[in-house]
Order: structure tokens, then sequence, then C-alpha cells
């Protein structure tokens, strides 16, 4: 039962007998009352005073109760208030309007006040229960939200966490491969190098004793001259000098690339630290080298490098090489994609690239590295989900949709920067990193 001192009904009655009659009967039982003696009236008093009930009579000048109960029921403010119609006829295609209209009962005149005061508490009960029930509907919507919210709160953490843990299983597993090959690498070149020198000095005391030989002893015996000819002796003194030379550049190009595998699957620690994305990015280049250039399908892709002024940057050096593998390997994936079905000789013609720009932000707090290629291009659905966990357009096998997933992460969660793409069908992508310089440590 509800309290019916905080109840309010709206009397709405041009017959002031009848109004003074049906006040009196629900006075006393306690409700409050607030009185109308036409619609226009009742329409303004409704929305003011948001009553509990509303006591309608049909028959008034100007606007009758229909058209009244019409308008209240179109009325967002009103809509909800029981309206009780109140008539002295007992025209049932009367009743039926009003209750097409929205009104919730009928009373008879003359009035019975027994008959009024029970209709009035049935229907305020109703109203009393519907607002309770309203009440009770909106806190299980608020719980489900909020329970949704968690849910969906926690099933993202999980997300992060798979991609942490993928991240670092995949990195630490090429970090040891990488850094393997490198240490191997490193022993026997250290051997061949230091040898090197020894025997260029080898080469060029033989060389110079000859020399001597052949000025000291200028007619040699036949059985040398025709052993020289054989070995074209004066080829093999100007050319053995230069082999010497080429080894040393050689062994000094395997140095460089055994570096580069270092600086690629360098381990990070706890704390960021001073790195230069230019070596990140060639060291990446470097291990890529193998799919960039040239084979029996297309002609080798090439990288076009802008470079532009970046000061070591305090990040986590092996993550920001992943992200550059990935956004790399990608854009290779794609100008393959978009090689096919095409000829060799066309695509010498329109050779597809990478471009790599790299360049303080507007602000010189941040640096911005442009990944760009001129591959197949994606659309704007694609582009809305390239970023999403397990979201891959490659064929089964050949992507796993994390990639994406995980650049962003390690981007915008471990360095606080932004990552963006923007790209459109058969005019390529462009992906650019943008980190702050000094990059706080995060969990």
């Amino acid at each position: 039962m509800t309290d019916s001192t905080d109840d309010t009904i709206l009397i709405v009655e041009d017959n002031r007998s009848n109004l003074s009659l049906i006040a009196d009967t629900i006075a006393n039982v306690g409700c409050q009352i607030a009185i109308a003696t036409n619609g226009i009236e009742a329409i303004a008093q409704a929305e003011a005073i948001q009553p509990d009930l509303i006591l309608l009579d049909i028959v008034m000048p100007k606007m009758d109760g229909f058209e009244t109960c019409r308008r209240l029921k179109q009325n967002p403010s009103t809509c909800n208030i029981p309206v009780i119609l109140m008539t002295a006829l007992d025209d049932t295609a009367d009743k039926v309007k009003g209750l097409s209209l929205g009104a919730v009962d009928y009373i008879t005149k003359p009035f019975q006040p027994e008959e009024v005061l029970a209709r009035v508490n049935v229907h305020l009960k109703i109203r009393y229960l519907t607002q309770q029930l309203a009440d009770r509907n909106f806190q299980l919507e608020q719980r489900v939200a909020e329970r949704t919210h968690e849910l969906t709160q926690a099933l993202d953490n999980l997300r992060k966490f798979q991609l942490q843990l993928v991240q670092s299983e995949k990195m630490s597993t090429l970090g040891q491969l990488v850094a393997g090959v490198a240490h191997e690498i490193n022993n026997p070149i250290g051997f061949i190098e230091a040898n090197l020198s020894h025997a260029s000095i080898y080469v060029f005391d033989l060389l110079k004793h000859l020399q001597m030989y052949q000025q000291m002893f200028p007619e040699a015996p036949p059985d040398l001259d025709h052993h020289a000819e054989d070995i074209d002796l004066e080829y093999l003194m100007e050319d053995l000098p230069q082999l010497i030379a080429s080894m040393r550049v050689g062994t000094e190009r395997i140095r460089n690339i055994s570096q580069s595998l270092r600086t690629f699957s360098r381990s990070d620690d706890n704390n960021a630290v001073l790195f230069d994305l230019h070596q990140g990015i060639e060291s990446t280049l470097l291990i890529l080298q193998h799919r960039l250039k040239a084979n029996r399908d297309r002609p080798a892709i090439m990288v076009i490098k802008e470079y532009g002024y970046l000061p070591p940057i305090r990040c986590y050096p092996s993550q920001m090489n992943q992200v550059f593998m990935n956004l790399i390997t990608n854009g290779i994936d794609a100008i393959e994609y978009a090689s096919e079905g095409s000829s060799y000789e066309d695509l010498e013609k329109d050779p597809h690239s990478i471009k790599i720009t790299t360049e303080l932000g507007e602000d010189g707090t941040s640096a911005v590295i442009r990944i760009e290629d001129n591959g197949i291009g994606m659309t704007a659905q694609v582009q809305e989900k390239i970023f999403d966990y397990l979201f891959t357009t490659k064929s089964i096998g050949k992507g796993t949709g994390i990639g994406l997933a995980i650049s962003r992460h390690i981007i915008e969660e471990k360095h606080r920067g932004k990552l963006t793409c923007t790209s459109q069908i058969d005019s390529g992508a462009r992906f650019t990193i943008t980190i702050p310089l000094v990059t706080e440590d995060s969990d």
C-alpha cells in the first residue's frame, strides 16, 4: 500500500458541485488535491506538479476530456500519469475511445464515494508498484552495466596480458636466436680479421722479397720464366694486395652485420634506456634484407630513407625494434599482394617501395617515425579493425592478427605514444609512430 499523504490527485471538473463532492471524498483519505476546471489548465497543472493520478471529466467546454487525455499521453512529461475518466454517459463506444487514448479506468456519475475511493486506491497502488518496478529495473540495468564494464575491463586486461606474454616470448626467442647467431659469427670473424693483419704483412714482405730477387737476378732460368708466365706472376703480384684489401672489407661488413644483429636483439632492462632509433630501423632492415631483394615474382623493393635529426630516445629498444619489424613486414606483405597478377616488366616500370621518414614533432618534444608503402592499401572498414586483437586480412598460416595489436600496445601503453594508420585502396598505407622524447617507465 502507498502512503496516501504523499499522493497528489489532480481533479479536472468544470461542475462545482461535482468537484466539491469528489474532492471531499478523496480528502477524507488524506491525499493532497489539485484542481483544474478545464483541459488547458489541467495540462499545465499536470506538467507543473506531476500528480500521481488524474481524475478527468469528459464533458467540458473548449477542450473535452478525450482531447485532454490525448494531449497528456503525447506529452513525455505527463504520459505516464494514470488518467481515470469521469462521465455521466454509459456509452461503450465512449469507454473504448477513452481507453484507446490511454485512460486506465472510468468512474460513472453520479459518484458513489465507495467506488471512487476503491478505484483511486487501486490505481494509486498500481502506480506505486509500477514506479517500484521501474526503480528496480533501473537498479538492475545499472548493476548489469557495471558488471558488463567490469567484465569488459577484465577481458581487456586479459588481452593486454596475452599480448605482453606473446610479445615477451616472441622477442625472447628471436633475441636468443639472433644473439646466438651474432655470437657464432663473432668468433670466426675475429679469428679471420686478426690473421688478415698478419697475412697482409706476410704478403707484403714476400712480394717485396720477390721484387728484390727480380732486380738482383733479372735473367732467371727458363723454367722459372715459364712458371712465371703460367701463373701470370705480374697480375698475381698486382692483384694479391687488392684481394687482401677486399677480404678486409668483407670481414668489416660481417662485423657490422653482427653488430646490427646485437642491436636488434638487445634485451630490455626494467627501465627505459637512451637509444638511437635510426640504429633500430637499420638493424631491422638488415634482418629483412632477404625479403626486400628481387625474386622470380617481382623486382627488389626499394627502401627510401628520409632521416631527420632525432636525439637518443629514452625507450625500450628491443620492443621498438619489434614495432619496426611488424610495420615493415606488413608493408612488404602489402606490396607482394599488390604485385600478384602483374608482369615482371610492368613492376619494373612502376617499382614498389617502402619509405621511412623520421623527424621531430612540431612541438619539439616528440619523435615522429612514418613507415609508408605503395602496396595494396586497405578499406576504411579494415582500418577501423586493423589494431584489434586477432584481426587479420591475411590467409590462414600467414597472419596471426597480433602483430599490429602488439605494436599499438608497445607504443601507446609502454611508451605513452601514438600509433595511427591512414590508407586507401590501391594507394598503400602509412603508419605513423609518435613517442615522447622522454618516456616515463611504465609497468
